[in-house]
This record gives C-alpha cells, structure tokens and sequence, in this order.
C-alpha cells in the first residue's frame, strides 16, 4: 500500500474515517472528498504532513471528482446517508458517477460500500437505493469489490451513543414491532480492516462480502445489553410499527429526525449475513464480540460517568 495513490468519497464519516487512517498507516497517499472538507479537517493529523489531503467536493461534482480519480490507484466510495431526500443522489447516483470516473481513469481497484438488506424489491427506500447504487458500480466497474456491513458499532456509532442518550433522559426506550428484528452487529474496526485486506489480495475483485459479527441479536437483546453496560434499568415498550410510523411522520418535520417512516420500514427486516456469502472469516478476520468494545464507549451514560465505581448500584 506503500504510496498508492488512494481516493476516497465519505472518509470523515463514522466508517470512513477508519479506513483512512488505517490507509495511513500503511503508507497510502490519501484525497479525501467531502461536501464540507473544512470538517474533515481532523483527518489530516492521521497521516504524515501531506499524505492525508481533504477536498471540499460533492458526490456528483464530475469535473472536479475526475481530477482527484484521474491518478488514483484505489477508488473507495464509503458514502452513505439516512436523509430520505438524498437517498438516491448519495446510493446511487455518485457512486455510479464514481465507478465511471475510475474505470475511465484505469484505477487498479474499486470499492463500494452498501448495506445488507439492499434489495431492488425493498419496502424500504434506503435499501432500493443502495441496490441501484451496486447494480450502477458494478455496470460501470465489473472489478469492483461490493462490501455490506450489517449494523455497525463502535465510538461514534449512531445507535448504542443515541439511545444511551436518551436512556439517560426517558424512563421508556421504544421497541419497534417488538424488537424481534434481528442484527448481526460488526465493529467499524472489522470492516475497515475487511477493505484493506481485501485491497491486498486481487482474486477479491468483483466479489460481494456481507460483514457481520459473531452474534445474532434482536432489537429487544441489543436494547437489553445497553442497558446492562450503562446500569440503567429502563422500561422496554413494545410499539406497534403503525404507530411508529405516525411518530416517524410528525418526527420528519424535525432538522434532525430521531426516526423515520423508512427507518420504520428498515427495523421490520432482518439485518444479517445470508447464507453462504463470504464474509470477515474468508477475508482472514476473526469478528469483534459486540460485549469487547461497547464498555469502552458507553461507560460515559452511567450515573456517575465513565469514574462510576464497577459496584455502583443503578
């Protein structure tokens, strides 16, 4: 990896950001393009004094997107988004528009990375986009190397850190549809560390991996191990997925919405490794237990902060 030359389109985000100092590490000479590279600004640090260089950049801003690919070894598209309007400009169009770039630049390799779930048949509009988004690369790049992460976790993840949060505040955390729906958590470190290995071995080109951990968890487990790591018993309820969308519908008028009708959709759907896809284990990786990291960053939510005693009560 030692001075290839790497583009990378999503690398401030909570995946990407991993990936690009795992990069780092090994050498790469990094552009990261971003739609507000004054914020991606922290990425710098993680590589030598030029290695790591932030471009204030869209997703589908070709001009500009070409002249960052033109010289590029490796071309990662590591963007996602949770905002329904922008489902189909950051899923499938950019990487659509990135894929092109490169193969038209003669980059060695391609990555993309989906989600399990993404399926052109989805009730759901963030898994028909992220279907689009594969079908696209792969058109454009047949060599591509597709990953999709089941849910993940760690520091900066939005799930455990947002309802931690609002364990700290609500005697009631909501369950949708029960909470049956299962996951397949992965650590952010793990799936970071899948792209590089795959980077390294060629015969991973035009392949699809779907990347999870060692457990399967419902909704309802997931909620009750939080619970447990940040010692505050708290009320499980049951919501009918009716009601949660008519919540979702009044909560998309909000900046920042804590939930949509498509999220609602999304959590009636397991999100697990199919069978017989290759995953972290053919890539040499051995998954990370969920139960390893979350106390390393949700010890921060109990009473008393991450300095409470092992022995205090909830």
């Amino acid at each position: 990896m030692k001075n290839q030359r790497v583009t990378i389109v999503g690398g401030a985000g909570f995946v990407g950001r991993d990936i690009v100092r795992r990069l780092a590490a090994r050498g790469a000479v990094i552009a990261v393009a971003s739609p507000h590279a004054v914020r991606a600004g922290f990425l710098r640090p993680m590589g030598d004094v030029g290695q790591i260089a932030t471009i204030d950049v869209d997703i589908l801003e070709e001009a500009p997107l070409a002249q960052l690919i033109e010289a590029a070894d490796i071309v990662i598209c590591a963007a996602g988004t949770m905002a329904g309007s922008s489902f189909d400009r950051v899923h499938h169009r950019g990487p659509a528009l990135l894929a092109r770039l490169a193969a038209r630049a003669g980059a060695k390799r391609f990555v993309h990375i989906s989600a399990i779930g993404a399926d052109a048949r989805s009730p759901s509009a963030y898994a028909q986009s992220k279907a689009a988004g594969e079908t696209a690369v792969l058109e454009a790049f047949p060599g591509a190397t597709i990953f999709r992460p089941s849910l993940v976790f760690g520091p900066e993840d939005h799930l455990f850190n947002r309802f931690a949060a609002m364990a700290r505040m609500a005697p009631v955390l909501p369950l949708i549809g029960g909470g049956e729906t299962r996951f397949q958590p992965v650590f952010v470190g793990d799936v970071a560390q899948a792209i590089l290995a795959a980077l390294d071995r060629p015969p991973t080109a035009a392949k699809v991996f779907e990347l999870g951990g060692p457990e399967i968890l419902t909704f309802r487990q997931l909620m009750e191990l939080l619970l447990r790591e940040i010692r505050r018993p708290r009320l499980l309820l049951p919501v009918p997925t009716s009601v949660a969308a008519i919540a979702a519908y009044v909560g998309e008028f909000l900046p920042d919405p804590p939930l949509t009708r498509d999220q609602v959709k999304l959590l009636q759907i397991d999100n697990v490794v199919a069978p017989g896809m290759p995953g972290l284990e053919a890539l040499g990786i051995v998954p990370t237990a969920l139960e390893l990291v979350l106390p390393t960053y949700l010890d921060r939510f109990r009473k008393g902060g991450r300095f409470a005693p092992v022995t205090q009560s909830p």
